[in-house]
């Protein structure tokens, strides 16, 4: 880690970036959006298999902390990954758990 990003700004970022990723569903929610998908909160709830209440309130909390990104599109609003370098974050994550 070099010293520009040792900003304190920027670990403060990444630190509530971190915090923001550190639940089972948002971590599914970023698994499921990986390789550029673009999914509405109704599809991700079925694919989770969770509430979509549950799954809104997941998607805000990723969304506010600059990890997902969404966009309407007529009635809808999809989700994507805001930085596609987020799914080497989750393979990182599924190796070193052995996913």
């Amino acid at each position: 880690m070099g010293n520009s990003q040792l900003n304190p700004e920027n670990l403060e970022k990444a630190a509530n970036m971190l915090k923001a990723i550190a639940h089972p569903i948002r971590i599914s929610i970023i698994g499921c959006l990986e390789d550029g998908q673009k999914l509405t909160v109704t599809e991700i709830h079925k694919k989770l298999n969770i509430e979509q209440a549950t799954a809104s309130h997941h998607l805000g909390i990723l969304r506010d902390n600059g990890i997902l990104t969404s966009k309407r599109e007529g009635k809808n609003i999809y989700y994507c990954l805001k930085h596609e370098t987020l799914k080497v974050l989750l393979n990182c994550i599924n190796g070193c758990c052995n996913i």
